[in-house]
C-alpha cells in the first residue's frame, strides 16, 4: 500500500495474507516471496509490522532498518547554565535597559 493512500483504499498488489483465527501457526501467514522480494528491490518499504511477517519468512532483500531513536529533550545541564547565568544578572543589576524617555513638555 503507498503511504500517501488511505489506510482502507486501493493497494497495488496483494502479496499475501495474515489470519491469526487459524490454528496452524504455519498457515496463519501466506506470502508471495518472490513479488515481495521485487518490491523491495524496487524501493519498497514495509511498515515494522509487515517487516516481522518479512523475516519470519526469510525473504531476501530486506535491508537492515535503523531503529528508532528516542528523542530526548537537551540535557538539563544546558537549561540550567542559562537559567543560572539569568539569576546571576538580575542579583548584580546588570541588566540591559534602555534609558527612560524623557516627557515632552506642553506648551
Amino acid at each position: 500500500m503507498e503511504a500517501g493512500k488511505p489506510r482502507d483504499g486501493a493497494y497495488i498488489e496483494s502479496l499475501g495474507y495474515y489470519d491469526p483465527f487459524i490454528q496452524d501457526e504455519a498457515k496463519q501467514v501466506r506470502l508471495k516471496k518472490e513479488r515481495a522480494e521485487y518490491w523491495l528491490s524496487v524501493g519498497a518499504q514495509p511498515s515494522e509490522t509487515v517487516l516481522s511477517f518479512l523475516k519470519a519468512e526469510k525473504v531476501a532483500g530486506l535491508i537492515r532498518q535503523k531503529p528508532k531513536k528516542n528523542k530526548r529533550p537537551k540535557s538539563t545541564s544546558a537549561r540550567t547554565t542559562a537559567t543560572a547565568k539569568a539569576k546571576a544578572k538580575a542579583k548584580t543589576g546588570t541588566k540591559s535597559r534602555k534609558p527612560p524617555k524623557k516627557a515632552k513638555k506642553a506648551e
